[in-house]
This record gives C-alpha cells, structure tokens and sequence, in this order.
C-alpha cells in the first residue's frame, strides 16, 4: 500500500481502537493502547500485509513516542514527588537496575546485549497508567502521589540510564554529557520557575481560542529546544521530552494557572488525537510476530520476561514502599510499578538498530510489555476496588490519605 494509504489506515484504526475500548469495558477495561497495538499487528506484515513502513510514518511515530514521554513529564507533580517517598521510589529503581543488568546479562550470555534487556525491566509506563489512576479517581489521593513518584522515577531512570549506558560512548563521557544537559535543564526550571511579566497571561487568555495558540504554539517551542538539545549532545530525545514536559508545567502553572489546564487539554488534543495512537499502532506494524509465533526461545522468553517485570521491577517497589500504605494498596501499587510498554519498546528499537538485540529477543520484551499492560493494571484496580478505600463524594481525599 502506499505511504498515503497507510497513514489513512492508521488514522482509520486510531479512530476505530476507541470504539472497541469503549464497546469492550462494559465487560473488562482493556487500556486503549492494547487495541491500538493489535490492531497494528494485524494490518501489519505478518499478518494481512496491507501496511507497511516508511521515512514519513516512522517519523510521526518517533514524534508519538516523543509527545508521550512529554505529557508523562508534564504529570509529574514536582512539589508532591519528594521527601521520603522520592527517596524510597530512587533506592527500589537503582535496585531494580542492578538486578536487571545482572538477570539480563545471564539471560542475553553478555553484559552488551544484557544491557538493553535489563534496562527495559527496570522502566515503569507512566504514561499509560496514569489514565487508569485518573479514570478510577485514584490520581489525588495518597495512592496516586506515592505512585506518581515511583512511577515517574521507573520511566526517568531508564532514560538517564540509556544515555549513559546505550550511547556507545565511556561512561566518563556519558557522565560529563548528561551533566551539561542537567546544568541546561537546571537553567530552563530557573527560567522557569521566575515570575512572568503580567502581559504574558493575558496573552495566553486572549489567544486561546483564537488563531494564535500563543500557549500552544509556546509548549511546541519549548519541546522542540529540549529535543534539539538532548540530540546535540549526543543523547536519546526521550530525555529532552521528559525534561521539557516538567519546564512546561511549571510555566504555565506558574504565569497562567488559570489557563494550564485548558492549554494541556489542547497538547493533549494533538498528542492523544494523533501523534501517540500513531505511535502505538506502527508499534504494532512493525511488531515481528513470526518470530514469537516461530516458537523456540522467543516464544519462552515472552512469559519469562513478565515475570521478571513483577521481580525485577516489582519486588523492590514492594518492599520499599511507604509504610503507611496497606497490603493491598502495595500490591496494586507493585502491579502498576511493574505495567511496561512505551520505553520497552524505545529500548527494543535501539537495540535492533545497534545489533545488539535479535528479533526474537525484542518481539518477546514487547510482547511481555502488551501483556504487563493488559494484566497488571486490571489486577491493580481490582485490589483498590476490593480495598474499599474512602473517598468524599466531590473526589477529594480523606482527611486519614493526606497524611
């Protein structure tokens, strides 16, 4: 099919996952991504064959990946993620990454391809969990806080990870790059974080709804610097985003706030309109299902693989998680630490392009991924759901979660 005809098919399955979403949770939740990823597979190669790659579709795709690590960055909530519970979410992910670099090295037979399988059990998708929390009213409560930190710190550690692990440079160098780029982030939060001038929100109010997008058009910029920045040093662009996504935040909820969210709703628009279905459905298409339906190790390594994500990545969240929480709230809050996808799949990606991972090898990380997303967040809700914990009728927490 031609380049223009997979790009109409694509948008027609972004138009149609929805729909299906909505048509199957009356009977189970499905996270929309599961249906935009299969249906991807499906009109993909190695199944119907009518899709097919190319510059300009991988392209928006790498857009996608870079606007869902954005909104992911722009969640966090810096003045909640700190303290004793930021401390706890660092010490479970280093811990995760020593175990995965040494269970992925074992797995791989070598520390260079090991590298990239134990990054990726390490990382945590934010960005499709965070939509779970908000949609079950679960996002401002002490849960969601506590989960906003130790998730936030599972899809940043392996950013900052593959920057210094997966650049191909030594890690002195590695280590002096992504110390220029925090002195550069650090400069843009303190840009940031200054008063704006009183002309700058009536700007933002005035153009909202019409043809300038001021705010809009800002937020652009503003990512666009941050990805220019991470390339020009050498550094995966998922950092940028990320990075792009708090120093975003804090300008429009520090000069506008009136109209931050209004302005979100918009980015949210073109990211959750377009660029991240697009995203997720290439991910589908260029997903090698012969080689996990070949059987032999890859089809082994796929449920192996799950289960490391509970191990490696959940284990730690476990035992490290704020005592104030109860059983229960730290097993969905091991299950949701443990749900897996869009940074398997950048990882997986790289380490095709580099070699250093097989087809077989990465079609398993990424189906573990879909299955983590599929599994981990229904089992998560279903603990909060039988947990019974109260909420005042507005969605306000409790006096007892504030705590």
């Amino acid at each position: 099919m031609a380049q223009s005809g997979t790009l109409i098919l694509i948008m027609s399955i972004a138009v149609l996952a929805p729909l299906l979403a909505h048509g199957v949770s009356r009977w189970l939740p499905v996270p929309l991504v599961i249906f935009e990823i299969l249906l991807g597979i499906a009109i993909g190669p190695d199944a119907l064959g009518w899709a097919r790659q190319s510059e300009v579709i991988d392209a928006f795709s790498e857009l996608g990946l870079a606007m869902l690590i954005f909104l992911a960055g722009y969640e966090i909530q810096i003045d909640k993620v700190r303290g004793d519970t930021l401390r706890r979410s660092v010490w479970a992910w280093l811990i995760a990454l020593g175990a995965g670099l040494a269970l992925g090295a074992l797995l791989a037979g070598g520390f260079s391809t090991g590298v990239y399988i134990g990054t990726a059990l390490t990382s945590t998708a934010l960005g499709t969990v965070l939509p779970v929390l908000r949609d079950a009213g679960d996002l401002r409560t002490r849960f969601g806080t506590v989960m906003m930190a130790f998730g936030a710190v599972g899809e940043f550690g392996p950013i900052i990870a593959m920057a210094l692990l997966l650049g191909g440079r030594s890690p002195g160098r590695s280590t002096i790059v992504l110390a220029a780029f925090a002195l550069l982030t650090a400069a843009a939060v303190f840009w940031a974080m200054r008063p704006r001038p009183p002309w700058f929100s009536r700007v933002i109010a005035k153009t909202l709804h019409t043809s300038g997008q001021f705010a809009v058009r800002l937020v652009v910029l503003l990512l666009a610097l941050m990805l220019g920045a991470s390339h020009l040093l050498g550094l995966d662009v998922l950092l940028g985003a990320f990075a792009a996504g708090m120093i975003t935040r804090l300008v429009l909820h520090g000069a506008a706030p009136e109209s931050a969210d209004e302005v979100l709703g918009k980015i949210e628009g073109m990211g959750f309109g377009f660029l991240v279905p697009l995203f997720f459905i290439v991910t589908g298409i260029e997903f090698d299902l012969k080689a996990l339906l070949d059987g032999g190790r890859a089809l082994l390594l796929l449920p192996a693989f799950l289960l490391l994500f509970l191990v490696v990545r959940g284990l730690p969240v476990w035992f490290l998680a704020p005592r104030d929480l109860g059983v229960r709230d730290r097993r969905a809050l091991t299950l949701y630490a443990s749900t897996a996808l869009p940074l398997v799949v950048a990882i997986t990606a790289l380490g095709l392009d580099d070699g250093a991972l097989e087809s077989g090898e990465a079609a398993a990380l990424v189906g573990a991924g879909m299955v983590s997303v599929l599994v981990f967040p229904l089992l998560a809700l279903k603990l909060r759901a039988a947990d019974g914990e109260r909420r005042l009728p507005s969605g306000r927490i409790t006096e007892s979660e504030s705590c």
